[in-house]
């Protein structure tokens, strides 16, 4: 994933602007860069943080970062922003999505005898497509426009220009932009917890598709919002910042409804309920108040130096960083029934070292639950997700050996009132190795989220979705 943020004001934005994008350094750990403008001239920095801290790269380079506006973004994928100067004049850009037709966008683009001069990892940085097709256009929004019936995926922006800051929301608003003010300064941020520290008050999210410019003098909108939305529900799920809100809907509010839905409804026995932290907390405290049990902490996170687990790319790496950052409090699980709530399951690989762990510490029985229902089909909209193919999902590896090493009947595996659905759960429960496991239907994570279903995507459960 990737997160942005953006301040216009009438003083100098660096401070706010270093701040802000700190705020987003739970989405990504690979890559960070910021640009100011001032007179016309651009400023930019970007380094890489996957060894260290946003703050401690970017710290000294405060100073040189003038200008009363600017924009940055924590990158899980390329070097951002991108330095552009063009027929529409000279900007820079940030960009949060996922483009599956980069290849075909970039020979599209050599063909017009355009030229990419940002390459991350010896590949065409996607950022800059996105700006090249942005310079197709008469004008920014006709720029824009371009970018949105070309791109399949979705793509979020942040472009800065000598006036101002314009924000385009995904066609389809997957992800969120929002803003804030401070009497005259404006924050543009992915997440509202970005800016609260910094004394700005949310005064409206942008629509799916709306184009909006923020200058000192106000915000005015370049182009109207549309009246489809696809907004990723793993925002509430799992990414998303507990505090944040999406579309004015808190995301720990949303966790805790999700848990409390199935606790009610959990016939199991149990001495009490555990986070796999940390997003598992906020559905951990539903649950126990849905089905009347303690709350404890049977597991510790280590926060200070380990990142999040979805974040490296190489799979060993993944489960260290899974194990060394997750400490077992043996006291409180030896001889213990304990439910264990997380957010979801992937590939399966991380819960299983976990859950022998547990084990190992003397847990008499494990209890899994889940948040969200299994995940069928992988993510072709974001990369929230570390898994790159559908048959890296542990669903997927189970209807294949359930359905005699074929993929079929995949519309019984997602309906949960099915035996094929339980045979599949059954599956992953002897996988991971535990006593009971359970998905939340995704009837409760709709309920809790509180949004009309056709305006939430969840693709990612039932295969649906519409747009490209």
């Amino acid at each position: 994933m990737s997160g942005f943020f953006g301040v216009v004001s009438n003083n100098s934005c660096a401070t706010d602007l270093f701040y802000g994008i700190d705020y987003h350094s739970h989405l990504g750990t690979k890559r960070a860069g910021m640009a100011t403008v001032e007179d016309g001239v651009f400023q930019r920095s970007i380094h890489n943080i996957s060894n260290s801290y946003f703050r401690t790269k970017f710290a000294d380079e405060l100073p040189k970062l003038r200008g009363n506006t600017g924009i940055g973004v924590i990158s899980d994928t390329d070097a951002q922003p991108i330095m552009v100067n063009s027929h529409l004049g000279r900007f820079a850009i940030v960009t949060v999505g996922k483009i599956n037709n980069l290849d075909e966008l970039e020979r599209k683009c050599l063909s017009l005898n355009q030229q990419f001069t940002e390459l991350s990892s010896g590949c065409t940085n996607p950022t800059e497509l996105i700006a090249l097709l942005i310079t197709q256009g008469r004008d920014f929004v006709d720029g824009i426009q371009n970018e949105y019936r070309n791109v399949r995926g979705s793509v979020s922006m942040l472009i800065l220009t000598a006036e101002g800051v314009i924000a385009a929301r995904d066609y389809y608003g997957r992800t969120p932009i929002v803003i804030g003010r401070k009497g005259t300064s404006y924050a543009i941020a992915s997440e509202t917890h970005s800016y609260i520290n910094l004394d700005y008050n949310t005064i409206r999210f942008v629509g799916p598709g709306e184009i909006v410019k923020v200058t000192p003098n106000g915000i005015e909108q370049m182009l109207e919002a549309n009246n489809k939305m696809q907004i990723c529900s793993f925002l509430w799920i799992y990414y998303g910042y507990p505090c944040a809100e999406y579309e004015g809907i808190n995301a720990e509010d949303v966790r805790y409804k999700m848990g409390e839905a199935m606790g009610r409804v959990d016939d199991v026995e149990a001495d009490y309920v555990s986070a796999i932290p940390d997003s598992g907390i906020g559905m951990a405290l539903g649950y126990a108040a849905g089905k009347g049990i303690p709350y404890k902490r049977g597991i510790m996170k280590y926060t200070p130096t380990w990142s999040r687990s979805f974040m490296p790319v190489n799979q060993e790496a993944r489960s260290l960083v899974a194990k060394m950052k997750l400490i077992p409090s043996r006291k409180m699980l030896e001889g213990k029934d304990v439910v264990f709530c997380d957010d979801s399951i992937v590939r399966g690989t991380q819960l299983r070292d976990q859950v022998k762990m547990l084990y190992e510490c003397g847990v008499k029985h494990v209890h899994i639950r889940i948040s969200c229902p299994p995940l069928v089909h992988g993510c072709g909209f974001l990369n929230f997700s570390a898994s790159k193919t559908d048959m890296e999902l542990i669903t997927r590896r189970c209807i294949e050996e359930l359905e005699g090493g074929q993929i079929r009947n995949i519309e019984a595996y997602r309906d949960h009132t099915t035996q094929e659905y339980a045979n599949m759960v059954e599956m992953i429960r002897q996988h991971i190795g535990v006593d009971t496991l359970k998905f939340n239907s995704l009837q409760s994570v709709i309920e809790a989220i509180g949004l009309p279903k056709e305006r939430v995507c969840t693709h990612c459960f039932d295969g649906s979705s519409y747009g490209n």
